[in-house]
């Protein structure tokens, strides 16, 4: 009874766990990525976008940021002078510049070298939108494709980051059965065109281009030519359809579900006799 009850708890308690991190785990990993977009662009772009910055105020005025005597005594120790330094006007600006440091890489002016990042790329994008903008945009990109090992690298990253943030994107028109991989087994697959016309026009065939997910990483699977009428419109949404891939045929949308009783296999047919001499395994 004790093993028993044992048992119970740990198959509950290995059930529950599971599903608990199922819900958790997307949610957890989001919030990594976007904190380490963010520490990207604070550790690569910002910091020197704020260095610029505090440069300029450097520049512009002598009254910012004001110092008081705690701040002077703290600079001295940090950077090891004597305390009867004289204050000329190149050790009141490296205490200006120390405390603007302070104030722009830790403190919450941190963030302005991030906002100022984000309109730049905006400003970036708007003007590679214009004429001139690509021109100047495929001028630079004919030149430094002719660098060695950066022609060999730059061509793929390109593809990969066109294919995540541009504005062209695969549509996928339609969710389909199709027989694949051949007559009898129907796959789920996506309609993304029509294919080539130079084997349409030498089959005689109306045919479509299907990509097949393949479960549980849809992103990766095959892509396909298939006879037109021999392809069955499914009445799922994408969403659906990429639900019941990852799933592994699972999660079913519920005005497509079938009763469970469907699922009962018949039993097959009893199996011969395997050929040798039977061994009898009796007491005694």
């Amino acid at each position: 009874m004790v093993k028993t009850m044992r048992e119970v708890f740990w198959s509950d308690f290995r059930r529950f766990f599971f599903r608990g991190l199922a819900t958790l785990l997307p949610t957890v990993l989001t919030i990594w990525l976007l904190v380490k977009c963010y520490d990207f662009i604070q550790n690569n772009i910002s910091i020197h976008i704020n260095k610029g910055v505090i440069q300029l105020l450097l520049a512009a005025t002598n009254e910012y940021p004001s110092l008081d005597d705690e701040e002077k005594k703290k600079f001295f120790q940090e950077k090891a002078l004597p305390e009867n330094t004289v204050l000329n006007d190149n050790v009141i600006r490296d205490m200006r510049q120390w405390k603007l440091q302070g104030q722009w890489t830790s403190g919450p002016q941190s963030l302005v070298g991030f906002v100022i990042a984000i309109i730049l790329v905006y400003m970036l994008g708007r003007l590679l939108a214009s004429i001139l903008g690509r021109k100047l945009w495929q001028s630079f990109e004919g030149t430094v494709q002719q660098v060695p090992g950066f022609k060999q690298v730059y061509p793929y990253v390109k593809q990969v980051t066109e294919f995540l943030f541009g504005e062209k994107k695969i549509e996928f028109s339609r969710v389909v059965a199709v027989p694949y991989p051949r007559q009898g087994i129907w796959s789920i697959g996506l309609v993304t065109g029509a294919g080539f016309r130079c084997v349409s026009e030498r089959l005689k065939e109306e045919l479509l281009t299907v990509f097949i997910p393949t479960s549980p990483t849809p992103v990766t699977g095959y892509v396909i030519y298939v006879k037109k009428q021999e392809v069955i419109d499914l009445p799922i949404t994408l969403e659906e359809a990429m639900r019941f891939v990852i799933s592994g045929g699972v999660i079913v949308p519920d005005h497509q579900a079938l009763p469970a009783q469907r699922l009962e296999l018949k039993k097959g047919p009893e199996l011969p006799p395997r050929s040798g001499t039977a061994v009898e395994i009796g007491a005694g």
